[in-house]
């Protein structure tokens, strides 16, 4: 028997159509451009989120872009210290990281954070390949100070001084999407150094200059009043972000995460976007539509 159907419009797939199309100069503006994502925070804490996440980065390879992704862990690594009954302290948003817990750092963003991530994306039909950020980062230890003004020792923290690009641009050339752990090697020791995620994603921005570097956090955008996570701020550029953090918009944990954005604007990022990846596709939504959802920094204002 031939199959046959009522004639009508089908309003649904119509619509999937025009959101295409929508999509389309995107697309063509981003083929073979480099795209560098920051996840972390506790949008990791949902396996499907991640899961989703790493299906739309597939997504971006699939239309012709190259994603980097730079992954934190901070709450895996938390669980990894209390298993092995050491306490997880931290000094101006900056973990402690004794030599003992250097190890279970690294065991825990190279060894177990890191290729879960990549065999997600190949679940999905991706190609990736995990770094480890200790063949990409090069660090020098960081000191802070504490209420007195006195030098407090972190342990193996540090700070990227430098990016070696060998092992990414190689993927980046073989069509794998590098995933990279936040983990530098130190200046003359050669000792593994715990690194802010989102620091060491801007640093290797500034050296491989993506057409975007987007932080996924958890976390909407910038708020203009930070008691009203409801209304966020659209686009802003290099010279309000400043602005803002004078007047104390941008406070806290945002501020070196905003600082480290415009350095890699003036490195010669073109957009930097902070979205929440509590919510799928945010990203996708970001990138492929006028309106976005989250906050874009550019470098001036048209």
């Amino acid at each position: 028997m031939i199959a046959t159907r009522k004639v009508e419009q089908p309003q649904q797939e119509i619509h999937k159509a025009n959101i295409l199309i929508e999509a389309l100069p995107y697309m063509q503006a981003y083929r073979d451009k480099t795209i560098l994502i920051k996840f972390g925070g506790s949008a990791m804490d949902d396996p499907e989120l991640v899961k989703s996440l790493m299906r739309d980065i597939v997504v971006l390879e699939s239309m012709g872009m190259n994603p980097v992704v730079v992954h934190g862990g901070g709450k895996a690594i938390s669980k990894a210290m209390n298993e092995a009954g050491l306490e997880a302290k931290f000094i101006n948003g900056l973990r402690v990281t004794g030599a003992d817990a250097i190890r279970i750092v690294e065991d825990t963003l190279t060894g177990i954070i890191n290729p879960g991530l990549v065999e997600m994306i190949r679940e999905h039909g991706g190609s990736a390949v995990g770094i480890p950020g200790t063949t990409v980062f090069v660090g020098e230890k960081l000191h802070e100070k504490d209420e007195q003004g006195g030098i407090v020792d972190l342990g193996m923290v540090g700070r990227v001084v430098g990016c070696q690009l060998s092992r990414v641009e190689e993927a980046l050339s073989l069509q794998l999407i590098p995933v990279i752990s936040p983990l530098a090697r130190e200046l003359g020791t050669h000792q593994s150094l715990n690194v802010n995620a989102d620091l060491a994603a801007a640093a290797l921005a500034k050296e491989l200059k993506p057409v975007k570097l987007v932080y996924i956090s958890d976390v909407p955008g910038i708020l203009p009043d930070p008691e009203d996570k409801t209304c966020i701020i659209k686009s802003i550029d290099r010279r309000e972000a400043f602005r803002l953090i004078e007047d104390g918009t941008i406070s806290g944990g945002m501020i070196p995460k905003v600082k480290s954005a415009v350095e890699a604007l003036n490195a010669g990022v073109r957009k930097v976007h902070f979205i929440d990846g509590r919510l799928p596709h945010t990203m996708l939504l970001e990138i492929f539509t006028p309106e976005g959802v989250g906050t874009e920094i550019v470098r001036e204002q048209r």
